[in-house]
């Protein structure tokens, strides 16, 4: 994947290529950021570049070499990722044994999460690890001379996956690695990462893709309609693998906008109403039946309509784009009671309420609890 290939993050490119061209490349570097911002695909352009700067701009082994790695299957780039066992693998899983499913995946969703990773390997409801059997086939293939005589890179996706065990083995790998040797450690939380192999890499924190830039994308190569792009990009988070699956399924707005309003006019009639907090515990009950990422979406959706309810309330029509499949649900009547004294803890509810349920909270119980605060907040004077 060519650097011109990938989306924003134009800083931290000019940043990896100044890099190369002046001859000083960290040999360990931790890349933080969410997936959907491309940590991935800047991080396989970075391998790209360091790998192609061997052989001559314009020569046959240049074109072959930018060739390998674009299909993933350069002899000196080395990958590890979190794995777990499945029909085809049985016992003692590690990355080498499932790299034509990495190859396949990564070319169809390199936006995508640890989550659709582990989906696409048909082990959801597994966790992915990075084990201490790994450790050792990474000291293996890094012990070997580079192919082709220049570098060789190793991408550790999701490196915060790695256990004490397999973390405490590879120490002094990142720290003394073989001649030639880049060590690319690619995360979204960084506070997971063992502090003494965080303390020998060089960081790079990668911020979320703008909207703009996510709309653009959608608009020249997803030839997503602009208003549709735009909702999109506003709603994704910055995160464009979510800005992706948004374009297939913005039918669920129907779907997610009936629970929404049932929600909070519940929220709103359970002030001291026992009957209401009953039926607040129900609708908990009924959303924590459906699959994780219709919950994460489902969040996504209510975080966005609370926000362009407050820009209804102070007359930002400039900046609405909300369009309510239910012509029942009136923006105009819900308004004024999302306004300053209320929007950041609502947002901030939300927000957490995503954070626990990406990480496998009870979803009964997170809903409950969101649906008792939104009750308080939404009777807050404006």
């Amino acid at each position: 994947m060519l650097f011109s290939n990938t989306l924003g993050q134009t800083h931290i490119k000019n940043h990896l290529l100044k890099g190369i061209e002046n001859g000083r490349i960290p040999h360990a570097q931790l890349f933080v950021g969410k997936t959907g911002s491309g940590i991935l695909p800047v991080a396989l352009a970075y391998a790209q570049a360091i790998l192609a700067s061997n052989h001559p701009k314009g020569s046959k082994a240049h074109e072959n070499c930018v060739s390998k790695v674009a299909n993933l299957a350069h002899p000196d780039l080395h990958f590890v990722f979190p794995v777990n066992t499945n029909q085809r693998i049985k016992k003692n899983p590690f990355s080498n044994l499932f790299l034509e499913d990495w190859r396949t995946f990564v070319s169809k969703s390199p936006f995508g999460s640890l989550y659709d990773w582990l989906a696409f390997l048909g082990i959801e409801k597994k966790q992915g690890n990075i084990n201490v059997d790994e450790a050792k086939q990474m000291l293996k293939s890094l012990s070997l001379k580079p192919y082709e005589g220049g570098h060789k890179v190793m991408i550790i996706w999701m490196a915060d996956r790695m256990n004490t065990a397999c973390a405490n083995k590879i120490l002094k790998l990142v720290e003394e690695p073989p001649q030639k040797t880049i060590l690319l450690l690619l995360t979204p939380y960084e506070e997971k990462i063992l502090g003494t192999i965080q303390s020998r890499c060089q960081k790079l924190h990668f911020p979320l893709l703008s909207e703009e830039v996510i709309s653009n994308q959608l608009i020249e190569n997803k030839g997503v309609e602009s208003k549709k792009a735009k909702k999109i990009s506003s709603l994704c988070g910055g995160d464009y693998q979510q800005a992706l699956n948004l374009v297939d399924n913005l039918g669920d707005d129907g779907v997610f906008e009936h629970w929404f309003v049932d929600w909070v006019r519940t929220a709103f009639k359970a002030k001291g109403n026992k009957g209401s907090i009953n039926a607040l515990i129900s609708w908990s009950e009924e959303i924590a039946k459906q699959g994780r990422e219709t919950q994460k979406k489902f969040l996504g959706y209510c975080l966005e309509t609370f926000r362009q309810a407050m820009l209804k309330n102070y007359k930002a029509d400039s900046l609405l784009f909300f369009d309510a499949p239910n012509t029942k649900f009136s923006i105009e009547k819900f308004a004024p009671f999302v306004h300053q004294n209320n929007i950041f803890e609502i947002s901030e509810a939300l927000e957490t309420a995503s954070y626990h349920i990406e990480r496998n909270g009870n979803a009964k119980i997170i809903f409950t609890d969101l649906s008792i605060k939104l009750t308080r907040l939404l009777h807050a004077k404006s």
